[in-house]
């Protein structure tokens, strides 16, 4: 065993002797050293529940005969850091727990892992660490919140950011508003639609690390508990059969969660996660594959908040699997592809409900027959950007306006909340992307202030910066090359035309390439924002949006920066 590095042996008395301080006795040090990440803190909704989840867990590796050792992970709550410098340190938190979970994995020798994560850059933060690391593991996280009820309708974190902008058109009081504030999150657990917690937990189930249920039970449910028990006893079985993560991050399995993420219609930050995780599995995910998956694969959920259901009926509906059992009718998934529970995609899936037409719909009669996710190309765009095109109002597919341009998000907030963009608008953000914010935050705030105030149907919003899986409306992100290193939207100006054709993959600035040329000839690179701290060698380290937005000691560094 890995661990017998720091317990094995007469050289190993002084360890095992700091191990005894602790309490461990030598029969538990005879037993497999099972670390445990516990993403639990007191800011986080998603997270305040986990010391129960943790506990269910460590009493499943006991009686599976493993001795549990938990450690803590840093978590950044997206809600809470939304529309103010905060957001700059989610994105770059990914990375740091990355970090921290090969460091503690490594140092001390354990010799499997089950992950707790819950909410936003966590999870695939803890799954980017046990690649790197590759010892068994299994990620069980705290689950979703359910939704809140407000006058007989259901309703969640994305509501509230929409009812600002109602507020300030005039269609909302600020005493309704209090109450809606009141009544939206009603309790522990990751925001309750199909945003970037509850993706990414989804999508570690086919990724083979995450048990079924991972995704969709309810954080308060009992089911939660015991599945947390089954976590424990799963990566003692794990690590009796040997199963790794680079076993299970195969491309067979990335293409797998492709395929999901269409049907499912996740949140458009799996775009930087995916192609994250995948690298440091070793294996290189290009942006492409998405497209070519998503023609091929049809939208079978309309979950929040691109529809009116939440994550607590998808559970109810069959789960993660029951969506996979349609798609494999029309062998759009891999059934071979392995799991950490030892069974593969297909018999998991064999196990699971026939859709019930309303949650999931039947592979049949598909909401499109186009995944819920597009990639979109052009002269705006040359590396790519990424649209969740479930969440687009037919009317915004195709969408020409003038551009409204803002180098930054607040800029463009405080414009969007004084009623200065209007019908037919493009609004373009820029210099917020990995490097130029430095941090690529999320623009919920601007775009659920567009959608209070009804233009969801008529303004298309573009950024080098990224979007909340709470976004609705033509809301296209990941705009790269970004503007901090020299891409086109950088040369954008006021009044540009800009033409969008989500269907045909489309992003183009209608400007002539000789003027192009000419802007960029006079283009200079922008001071960077931030210039020491965290930020700053996070900025002068992190790759492109198209690559995943990871860090790399050979990534090139922004112009002006040394």
């Amino acid at each position: 065993m890995k661990s017998d590095r720091i317990k094995k042996g007469i050289e190993r008395a002084p360890h095992r002797s700091l191990l005894k301080a602790i309490g461990y006795t030598d029969e538990e040090l005879e037993r497999p050293l099972v670390g445990v990440c516990n993403a639990k803190n007191e800011i986080i909704p998603g997270h305040i529940h986990l010391g129960t989840i943790t506990d269910a867990v460590k009493a499943g590796i006991r009686s599976a005969g493993g001795t549990p050792i938990e450690f803590p992970s840093i978590g950044v709550c997206d809600g809470i850091a939304m529309g103010h410098e905060g957001m700059k340190f989610s994105l770059a938190s990914r990375e740091l727990i990355a970090d921290s979970i090969e460091t503690m994995a490594q140092a001390h020798c354990f010799d499997a892992l089950v992950l707790v994560p819950n909410c936003d850059k966590i999870v695939p933060g803890m799954i980017m660490g046990a690649a790197r690391v590759n010892v068994p593991t299994v990620l069980v996280s705290g689950g979703p919140m359910l939704p809140g009820r407000i006058d007989g309708h259901d309703a969640d974190l994305n509501t509230l950011f929409e009812a600002v902008g109602k507020v300030h058109s005039g269609a909302m009081s600020e005493a309704e508003l209090g109450r809606c504030e009141d009544l939206a999150c009603p309790g522990c657990g990751s925001c309750s639609g199909m945003f970037t917690a509850n993706s990414m937990n989804c999508l570690a189930e086919i990724l083979g690390l995450g048990l079924p249920g991972n995704g969709t039970i309810p954080a308060v449910y009992a089911e939660r508990i015991r599945l947390a028990k089954a976590a424990g006893a799963a990566v003692m079985r794990a690590l009796e059969k040997d199963i790794k993560p680079r076993d299970l991050l195969t491309e067979r399995q990335f293409r797998n969660a492709l395929a999901l993420d269409m049907a499912l219609g996740c949140s458009t930050n799996s775009m930087l996660h995916l192609p994250a995780i995948a690298h440091e599995a070793g294996i290189e995910l290009d942006l492409s594959l998405a497209n070519e998956i998503a023609a091929r694969t049809p939208n079978l959920c309309h979950l929040a908040p691109s529809g009116p259901h939440h994550v607590n009926q998808l559970h109810e509906a069959g789960g993660v699997f029951a969506i996979v059992r349609q798609l494999l009718k029309k062998g759009l998934m891999d059934a071979g592809a392995p799991t950490v529970t030892g069974k593969t995609i297909g018999e998991i899936a064999a196990l699971a409900p026939e859709a019930d037409g309303v949650v999931i719909r039947r592979i049949e009669d598909p909401y499109s027959e186009r995944g819920g996710i597009a990639v979109l190309g052009g002269n705006l765009a040359p590396d790519r950007a990424v649209v969740k095109r479930a969440a687009v109002l037919p009317g915004m597919l195709k969408h020409k306006g003038p551009a409204r341009v803002f180098d930054s998000e607040d800029a463009a907030n405080v414009a969007v909340l004084s009623g200065k963009i209007r019908s037919g608008d493009v609004v373009v953000i820029r210099y917020e992307g990995p490097r130029g914010g430095p941090g690529m935050r999320e623009m919920l705030e601007a775009t659920s202030a567009l959608a209070g105030m009804g233009h969801d149907a008529d303004v298309a919003l573009i950024t080098d910066g990224r979007f909340s899986g709470a976004t609705r409306g033509a809301a296209i992100g990941h705009v790269s090359p970004e503007a901090a290193a020299g891409g086109p939207i950088a040369l954008v100006r006021e009044g540009d035309i800009v033409s969008i054709d989500i269907d045909s993959g489309l992003l183009e600035l209608e400007v002539s390439d000789a003027e192009l040329a000419e802007r960029r000839a006079a283009w200079k690179p922008r001071e960077p924002n931030v210039k020491s701290g965290w930020l700053a060698r996070y900025a002068a380290m992190v790759s492109s949006a198209a690559s995943g937005a990871v860090l790399s000691p050979l990534a090139a560094p922004a112009p002006g920066r040394s």
